[in-house]
């Protein structure tokens, strides 16, 4: 269970780098303009025309072609664009007569003055054809309509392979005069095509461009001249800012050399794009040269050039000089709008520089600037990113005074802080509270608290508020089911979740790679080979192409589930293997215990001069440090090194312990030197125990030195650091107690002891016992009862190695009034064996190092009575 909830945070994070937050919100945004530039969802329009539903009527009850469905309504006046739905022809009466082509395009033509109910009719048809198409096309360029004629050629893309005929053809047709024109007197005939030809090659453009085909956008584009005649510059606009923002920037670039030559003249938002296209590529210098152009044009600049050029500075991390440039053209009375101050405001954000932010939020108010959501959703977000969650909440706390008020995108920010940092309880109970505040909580905050209730293993509720969601007209997307469909796979519920997974399918929506690789790795990981490898074929099937990610989940996931053998057979058959690959085979073996597999791969691929990502090498390197394979772990220390990849400090640490524990100290002080010669700096694990390798040599001047040069470096000593310290001096003073130096060794004790107190760290258990241990080795008993007693005034429940420590210093006195001082009822319930031993610093094993002594006593109660026996004869004898 354990291995499946964390493979789907895992999984999660992968998506990609995929924000739960403010990917969606780009998505969200971009589906925005796209429906936008379409001119919104389509709808029937509402009118009562008695004499159009009429014809209507008749019209569709003589042809088989269409359908009497839908048509209760129409309105004369909506700009909203209609959907067209072609009818099935399985719903009409088989005994019905087919009208003839020539008929429906007399009837287009003769409702030319009524463009809604020839629309209406058109959408109706079954097939149409290239006449029917043109008949329309002319009726709607006539009066305007140009949503609906976007959507007339966007359904002609859509159904492109359901029609036996190239749009070229159509558009021949279009260029031929017709009868339509004849209002017109006759020197303005070609005038009029002219227009008219370029709104259709607009609408085409257009259409190609929100279909995605914008290779076929371009071809488009360049048809014009071929048919005598430019279209309009608006049009190139378009097309190179949609070419942009879909990542093709020397297309947009292209396309404007193009337009130059071609004799048309750009005007001021063609040359604020192609300020963005450079910025996009990072060429700031020539970004800045298009001003100049712009003035030899005698074009003057508008303010989102300005804003352009001010947004691509910071999004190319030069926020500093972004905002100096701000700055100026204010000056310079140049008109600069609010959206060129959350620019640089977000650039700041952006590279951590939290207190510049503020500053030109500031300056915004000293200019009387009006500061809005968008100011303080970037500050917020960026207090967010450096984890200054405080900062964060007072910066909402100050808009909310201001009168300004919160949106979903902030409280989203705000929200996914809590779900990264583990305060899921937080996310769920923010989320609560703004919406009793009435605060409009969008799809993406909904998929927040949902991801939160599922990490927290609550499901049924994670379904209610999905279902809370849906009731308010908000529609389940992907994200959402597959944020659910991992909350079902960390609790174990592979049934439901698969469930999930065809619910979606139902619902019309393509489950992407990241959906598949949730469930690939759930039935993996539980050792369902079968099953996951039938879904994997399943995802080619449909079209999609596993990743890396998608095989290594694979690999990983087999053989955590048991099957090895399946596992290996899996990545045999990948074509193309990537080191990454290679990583999750090794990942793999590792997982299942076949350290010595993974190693013999490893040195396959180090043989060929080969290495993989430096996270898989940790796996392996770890692995060996725990199962005691020291020489391993020093020859693929080595190997990485031969390969000139330098390894972290913690793989550094993990090989140095691995040598202590072997009682290697000589491999474990040349890994040591290595690290600090590499100009890294050893962590504080690594320098604890270093200090205690010396200590244990007993170069206590070495170790000393250290210590010296951690905190030199930046790294305060922690409480095992001064335990180690200590007890290695305490020691040193037992094994000299007759010696010159024991004294120069209990003052340098006692000066770390003093250093120690002097910080906010507070000695446990474990380091009292060492104090203890160490003052009755060296016969200062006194002292020894006065540590006792602080820990007790302090807070610090002794254990039985303390006490045993305490007993064993009034046994070597043969004090027996000490040991009255020692609460031994206390302890006596807790003897369970005849031997009380504590190990050595198990640092060295865990992460979360707890240093204890090395004793071998007898039980408390054996101790005490052997004490007195030895007293009584000792006093007998005197």
């Amino acid at each position: 269970m354990e291995a499946n909830k964390e493979s789907g945070k895992n999984i999660f994070k992968e998506t990609g780098n995929r924000s739960i937050f403010s990917a969606e919100h780009k998505r969200r945004a971009s589906r925005d303009n796209s429906l936008h530039e379409m001119g919104g969802q389509c709808a029937p329009f509402r009118t009562q025309v008695t004499s159009s539903s009429k014809l209507l009527t008749h019209f569709i009850s003589n042809s088989r072609s269409f359908s009497t469905a839908s048509f209760a309504s129409m309105s004369s006046t909506s700009t909203t664009t209609p959907a067209i739905t072609h009818t099935d022809p399985a719903k009409n009466d088989d005994q019905q007569q087919p009208l003839q082509s020539h008929k429906i395009v007399d009837t287009l033509y003769n409702l030319k003055n009524q463009p809604h109910l020839a629309f209406s009719i058109f959408s109706h048809l079954k097939h149409p054809d290239i006449p029917a198409y043109a008949a329309i096309i002319r009726i709607l360029c006539h009066w305007g309509l140009h949503k609906m004629l976007h959507s007339i050629f966007l359904h002609l893309h859509h159904n492109n392979n359901d029609f036996s005929f190239d749009i070229s053809h159509l558009l021949d047709m279009l260029s031929l005069p017709h009868h339509i024109d004849i209002d017109l007197e006759k020197e303005d005939t070609v005038k009029h095509r002219s227009s008219f030809l370029i709104q259709v090659y607009d609408a085409l453009v257009k259409s190609y461009v929100t279909a995605g085909m914008l290779d076929e956008a371009i071809n488009a584009l360049f048809q014009f001249k071929r048919r005598g005649f430019l279209p309009r510059i608006f049009t190139f606009n378009y097309l190179m800012n949609r070419l942009i923002e879909n990542g093709k920037v020397d297309a947009a670039l292209a396309i404007y050399k193009q337009l130059k030559s071609l004799g048309l003249s750009p005007n001021d938002y063609t040359y604020s794009i192609i300020i963005k296209a450079f910025c996009r590529k990072g060429s700031l210098v020539e970004a800045s040269n298009v001003f100049q152009e712009m003035e030899l044009c005698g074009v003057i600049p508008n303010a989102y050039a300005y804003t352009t050029y001010i947004e691509g500075l910071c999004a190319n991390q030069r926020s500093d000089l972004g905002y100096q440039v701000l700055q100026a053209w204010k000056e310079g009375n140049i008109p600069i709008d609010v959206y060129a101050h959350v620019a640089v405001i977000r650039g700041f954000c952006n590279e951590m520089k939290m207190d510049r932010a503020e500053v030109v939020l500031g300056d915004m108010e000293k200019q009387e600037l009006i500061s809005d959501a968008r100011c303080y959703s970037e500050l917020i977000r960026g207090y967010c990113k450096v984890g200054d969650l405080s900062k964060a909440l007072a910066l909402h706390n100050d808009m909310e005074s201001k009168g300004i008020k919160t949106n979903c995108v902030i409280v989203s920010t705000i929200l996914q802080y809590f779900c990264e940092k583990g305060m899921l309880s937080q996310v769920v109970e923010g989320f609560k509270r703004f919406q009793d505040l009435r605060i409009f909580l969008d799809e993406v905050s909904y998929n927040i608290v949902v991801d939160a209730l599922c990490k927290q293993e609550k499901v049924d509720q994670a379904v209610a508020l999905l279902d809370e969601m849906k009731g308010k007209q908000m529609d389940m997307d992907i994200m959402h089911y597959t944020t659910l469909i991992n909350g079902y796979c960390q609790v174990g519920k592979l049934v439901d979740a698969f469930r999930v997974f065809e619910e979606m399918e139902g619902k019309g929506l393509k489950p992407d790679v990241v959906t598949y690789n949730i469930l690939l790795a759930a039935f993996s990981r539980r050792g369902l080979a079968n099953e996951a490898l039938k879904l994997y074929d399943y995802m080619k099937s449909q079209d999609l192409k596993p990743t890396a990610i998608t095989h290594n989940v694979m690999i990983e996931g087999l053989c955590i589930g048991g099957k090895v053998t399946e596992a290996e057979e899996f990545f045999c058959n990948i074509e193309d293997k990537s080191l990454n690959n290679y990583g999750a085979m090794i990942t793999g073996y590792c997982e299942a215990k076949h350290t010595e597999k993974a190693s013999e791969l490893f040195f396959e691929l180090s043989k060929k001069g080969l290495l993989m990502d430096r996270g898989y090498i940790y796996k392996l390197l770890e692995k060996l440090c725990e199962e005691g394979e020291k020489d391993r772990a020093l020859w693929l220390l080595r190997t990485m090194l031969d390969l000139n990849m330098e390894p972290s400090e913690d793989m550094y640490g993990k090989v140095i312990t691995a040598c202590y524990r072997a009682g290697d100290m000589r491999s474990a002080e040349t890994v040591f030197g290595i690290l600090r010669k590499s100009g890294s700096t050893p962590d504080i694990f690594t320098y604890t125990t270093m200090i205690n390798v010396c200590c244990r040599q007993n170069r206590l001047s070495e170790a000393h030195n250290l210590f010296q040069d951690m905190k030199h470096r930046g790294i305060k000593p922690d409480l095992v650091t001064f335990t180690v310290l200590l007890d290695g001096h305490l020691k040193r003073a037992h094994s000299e107690a007759f010696a010159r130096k024991s004294k120069e060794v209990k003052l340098a004790a006692s000066s770390i002891w003093k250093e120690m107190q002097n910080t906010e760290i507070r000695p446990d258990v474990i380091c009292y016992t060492a104090l203890i241990d160490g003052h009755c080795k060296v016969d200062r008993l006194e002292d020894a009862i006065g540590l006792y007693d602080e820990m007790i005034y302090r807070g610090v429940e002794p254990d039985i190695a303390t006490c045993t420590a305490l007993l064993s210093g009034c046994r070597n006195r043969r004090d027996v009034d000490m040991v009255d001082h020692i609460p031994r009822q206390k302890f006596a319930l807790e003897i369970q064996s005849t031997t009380v031993c504590r190990t050595e610093p198990t640092f060295l094993l865990s992460p979360d190092p707890i240093y204890m002594l090395k004793l071998s006593l007898d039980s408390l109660s054996s101790v005490i009575l052997k004490m007195r026996m030895e007293m009584d004869m000792v006093l007998k004898e005197m």
